[in-house]
């Protein structure tokens, strides 16, 4: 028996996933398999390739739905003069201040000033530069966002 302080149980008791009942679910990485641990026939652990299975599809699915949101979001304000294009390619990127100021070997503070649009607009060409590359994109790039779309056509899945 396993004892712990807060949990007690039988090894035996525990159920383990066999390898025949791994999921083999569509999911969002379209044919992309990942490794998952089942038991096989003789009662071992072994390594099995699956494409997911539907709790982790729809976590998945809502989680791109949300990053979605937040991107069309940006757009919007970029679009209403209220951030600059660089917030954004911050939220494309899955980044926030903090994050990028540690790639860019600058303070968070300044990444927030360079969120404003009067102060991007000034921004001297190094430092556009470095934001580009950083994004792996070119300066003129990094200057336009794509033109606000509706709400719902914007889906990774279809």
């Amino acid at each position: 028996m396993y004892r712990n302080r807060r949990l007690e149980f039988k090894a035996n008791e525990i159920h383990s996933m066999k390898k025949a009942e791994v999921p083999q679910e569509d999911s969002i990485g379209r044919g992309v398999k990942e490794v998952t641990y089942a038991v096989d026939e003789d009662g071992r652990y072994v390594t099995v390739q699956s494409v997911g299975w539907e709790p982790k599809n729809v976590a998945n699915d809502q989680a791109w739905d949300e990053i979605n949101d937040q991107i069309r979001d940006e757009i919007q304000r970029v679009h209403a003069g209220n951030r600059s294009p660089l917030g954004y390619h911050m939220t494309r990127n899955l980044m926030n201040p903090s994050l990028l100021a540690s790639y860019m070997g600058i303070s968070a503070w300044r990444i927030r000033r360079h969120l404003k649009p009067e102060i991007f607009a000034k921004l001297p060409r190094d430092i556009l530069e470095r934001y580009a590359d950083l994004f792996d994109i070119s300066v003129s790039e990094l200057k336009r966002i794509p033109e606000p779309r509706p709400e719902g056509n914007d889906r990774r899945r279809s």
